[in-house]
């Protein structure tokens, strides 16, 4: 038999997120799992003819250390995951990209986050900046493909979104664009 969710309520709220707290019934046992609800995000891989990848290097608080990863944002209200990388890829790296075709999609950390990434092969790339966020602080560099899935087999980056978006990218291309 399923679980069954007797109660939930909002126990938080901020610009990001909601955090729920939900009581569940289960097997005969009743127990309670506090949520972290996201919208969902768009990863980019942001491949140019040339065999090479933009990362961007940030600040991450969470980490407390700068990352290289790939360009990703959060879906902003009634945005697809599409349209989200379509914005994020002109805002973090200044290109839009004829081809966004999408190539895995995982949960984060499904034990307590709803956050779903969604991780686009962005193809075609066409210089077209626009504006980003005020408070990102961002630098890119871009390296060849088989350098950077080299990088990841060293475990050089800490970022699982751009661990997977480099092997899923690698495995895609070779099939042929």
């Amino acid at each position: 038999m399923p679980p069954k969710i007797i109660s939930t309520e909002r126990i938080a709220s901020c610009d990001l997120f909601d955090v729920t707290r939900s009581k569940i019934a289960e097997n005969g046992v009743e127990y309670s799992r506090d949520i972290v609800v996201h919208p969902g995000s768009a990863v980019i891989v942001p491949y140019f003819e040339d065999g090479t990848i933009a990362l961007v290097s940030q600040y991450r608080h969470a980490a407390g250390k700068e990352l290289l990863e790939f360009p990703a944002g959060s879906l902003e209200e009634g945005e697809t995951a599409l349209e989200c990388a379509a914005r994020e890829i002109r805002e973090e790296v200044g290109y839009s990209a004829e081809n966004l075709e999408l190539i895995t999609e995982f949960y984060v950390s499904p034990g307590f986050l709803t956050e779903t990434m969604a991780v686009f092969l962005a193809t075609g790339l066409t210089h077209d900046p626009l504006e980003g966020d005020a408070d990102e602080f961002i630098g890119i560099r871009r390296i060849h493909l088989a350098e950077a899935a080299e990088m990841a087999r060293q475990n050089r980056f800490s970022d699982a979104k751009t661990m997977l978006g480099i092997l899923f990218a690698e495995m895609r291309l070779r099939e042929g664009v």
